[in-house]
């Protein structure tokens, strides 16, 4: 059995989708360092889709996807090893990792 630990949405647009993901603990977080702030809580929608599993991210999460707005250190971690985002793209806040990442076509 897997446990459950990591929210993840899609928002489709007309220039792809959106993968939203964050760890299960911090949806009610606002996290702050400095001038720096990510408030999960205020848009929990934003990120409340699946419950899934650390191992979970099936090909639904990776198709067409446009933008990533990861958060946590399980969402991280897997959206790295899925190749939806690259280690030069994590910042750190508060010691919680989190990264955007953007498509660009030219």
């Amino acid at each position: 059995m897997v446990d459950r630990l990591i929210y993840a949405k899609i928002h489709e647009t007309p220039n792809g989708n959106i993968l939203a993901m964050c760890d299960e603990e911090l949806i009610n977080e606002v996290i702050k360092e400095g001038m720096v702030i990510i408030n999960i809580k205020d848009y929990a929608e934003f990120y409340k889709g699946e419950l899934i599993g650390e191992g979970e991210l099936d090909s639904r999460y990776k198709q067409d996807i446009f933008s990533a707005n990861i958060v946590g250190r399980k969402s991280v971690d897997l959206a790295v090893s899925s190749r939806i985002i690259h280690k030069e793209h994590i910042k750190i806040v508060d010691g919680i990792p989190y990264a955007h990442a953007y498509r660009v076509d030219k």
